[in-house]
């Protein structure tokens, strides 16, 4: 499976300790030079960072051949980029959590899954504990509701031995 990822899920996946699932669960990661300009922002968190300036070998750096003009700007360039180079690929899923960039990516046709179906995948596969790895995502600014936590959860009872 050939992903392309946003900043966002590659932030909260190096964070929480879970970023080499997306090796274990993906063929090919690749990303835009946008993202990697986002990660590597003084503003990212020092881990993020550290982890950005040595690259494991199966992350991808590749900028878009073009970019459609049409791309709202009201999305960062990281999502622009990361939604053109994905469709461009005809990557198997654009990982993003952003709102906006996760609709212009559905409007495009573009499959997407994002930091929260990563994990649940993982969980499927018996590769994470997902309680803990839900546990250790509350713990950063990632946004979503107490609600949707549960239901994930709920989602994979009976899911493997670490669900």
């Amino acid at each position: 499976m050939i992903v392309v990822a946003d900043t966002g899920p590659l932030n909260y996946l190096i964070l929480i300790g879970q970023v080499d699932l997306l090796s274990v669960l993906y063929s090919e990661v690749t990303i835009p030079p946008a993202v990697v300009e986002e990660l590597s922002d003084m503003r990212s968190p020092p881990a993020v960072r550290a982890w950005l300036a040595r690259p494991p070998e199966w992350l991808h750096i590749r900028a878009p051949q073009s970019m459609p003009s049409d791309l709202p700007v009201v999305l960062g360039s990281g999502e622009r980029e990361a939604i053109a180079l994905s469709a461009e690929v005809r990557a198997d899923a654009l990982l993003i959590d952003e709102r906006d960039g996760r609709a212009e990516a559905k409007l495009r046709k573009v499959p997407i899954i994002g930091t929260l179906g990563t994990l649940s995948q993982a969980a499927r596969e018996d590769l994470v504990d997902l309680a803990a790895a839900l546990a250790q995502l509350k713990r950063t600014n990632f946004r979503a509701s107490d609600r949707l936590y549960e239901e994930i959860l709920l989602g994979h009872r009976g899911w493997g031995k670490k669900s």
